[in-house]
């Protein structure tokens, strides 16, 4: 054999092995783009799932949340001090008195916004005569991730002449207590909103009926 097929030989031998070698790495180029893809898929469906479980989550809290304040507005009454039952009505808090645990004992029951936290705090009675000292108010988260942004009130208050509709007749806050009959809750959700800009919005009113008077 001259030395010019050897050298044939050789070179067809090294392209045979050059050609096997690109193969080789385009199949792993597709397998590995198969796997990004597949695996960024996954991650977007935990995150969607995540994001709806989170969602649901907080809207089911919230839920709660207003249906007792609801409860518990509607049966506001006078403080064991002889307080008036309204306190406080303002865009962001609201305080009243009110037995909310049925225990014979009238509390002083404060919900607010502080932050993107919906939070109710609750003070005992205590001392003789009875006070209300700040020091023994107990405070509780009731729903997070609440968005209501500084000209979106949580609470809204109105007088004897509402009916449900005239929003106009919202009065001006911080609301007298005295001309208070209705208040309107207003609660915005969002556990994401950076990427899930829709908002769950949760609204219900509450006609304190011991204030009532047109009976």
């Amino acid at each position: 054999m001259t030395n010019a097929k050897v050298i044939n030989m050789i070179l067809k031998h090294e392209n045979q092995k050059g050609l096997s070698l690109v193969e080789i790495l385009v199949t792993l180029g597709i397998f590995l783009f198969v796997i990004v893809l597949v695996w960024l898929f996954i991650k977007q469906s935990y995150n969607v799932q995540s994001f709806a479980f989170g969602q649901t989550t907080a809207i089911t809290e919230a839920q709660r949340g207003v249906e007792t304040l609801v409860k518990e507005a509607r049966e506001a009454l006078p403080g064991d001090t002889g307080a008036y039952a309204l306190v406080k009505a303002d865009d962001f808090e609201f305080i009243f008195y009110a037995d909310y645990d049925r225990d014979a004992a009238v509390e002083r029951v404060r919900y607010y916004l502080a932050g993107s936290d919906f939070t109710k705090a609750v003070t005992e009675a205590s001392g003789n005569p009875l006070q209300y000292l700040p020091g023994n108010e107990a405070a509780t988260v009731i729903s997070k991730y609440v968005r209501n942004e500084a000209n979106e009130p949580v609470f809204t208050y109105y007088d004897g002449n509402y009916s449900g509709q005239e929003s106009d007749l919202a009065l001006t806050t911080p609301a007298n207590p005295l001309e208070l009959k209705l208040v309107h809750i207003n609660l915005k959700i969002n556990v994401e909103p950076d990427k899930a800009p829709v908002d769950y919005t949760l609204e219900s009113d509450a006609q304190i009926r011991n204030l009532k008077d047109n009976l």
